[in-house]
């Protein structure tokens, strides 16, 4: 069972999906990721693709984070997600997306994001095509960070070539965080 690491939420124990459709981030890289992050946190907006549990935009409400989206399109996962939003007291303060990524993405009605997770299916692509269609969103610019959770040999050189600066890898025994900013996209 997975938990939130700190904050408002600290220590609250999360529910996760059954079966093998989600592999939800251990507490262990959590930690080392928010530890990463945890000056950037307070007072964002934040995006969870692929979210699974929820317990990545679940430590970001409970780290400061003023709103977050949850999207994922598993019935269990958002089930779940539910449950942890409401489990932790973040109702008020997240939105729970039941639909494909790619077309949560144009429903997001914010002047600026600060920050997208995305943690999708390893070795499929999906987040090189999620995060190219995120540089058209009015709500994304060179302010934007996005953290990627890949395979440890996931190439993502070609968000590198097409509009994105590579700002750091965070590489773990199977997998990393990869983390990127959008380069010619200033905000509006």
């Amino acid at each position: 069972m997975l938990r939130v690491i700190a904050g408002s939420a600290r220590n609250l124990k999360l529910m996760t999906p059954e079966g093998l459709d989600t592999r939800p981030t251990t507490d262990r890289i959590k930690e080392t990721l928010f530890n990463m992050l945890q000056w950037d946190i307070p007072g964002t907006v934040v995006i969870d693709f692929f979210a699974g549990s929820g317990s990545i935009g679940i430590e970001s409400l409970s780290r400061g984070a003023k709103h977050a989206y949850f999207v994922d399109n598993s019935r269990e996962a958002l089930n779940c997600i539910e449950r942890n939003v409401k489990h932790t007291g973040f109702a008020d303060r997240a939105t729970v997306l039941s639909t494909d990524c790619l077309r949560t993405a144009s429903l997001i009605n914010e002047k600026h994001v600060d920050i997208v997770f995305m943690d999708p299916p390893y070795n499929k692509g999906l987040e090189t095509t999620l995060a190219l269609s995120l540089l058209s969103k009015p709500y994304i610019d060179s302010d934007t960070l996005f953290v990627i959770e890949a395979d440890i040999n996931t190439d993502l050189s070609e968000l590198a070539e097409n509009g994105f600066s590579i700002e750091k890898e965070k590489k773990y025994k199977t997998n990393k965080h990869i983390f990127l900013r959008p380069v010619a996209k200033e905000r509006n």
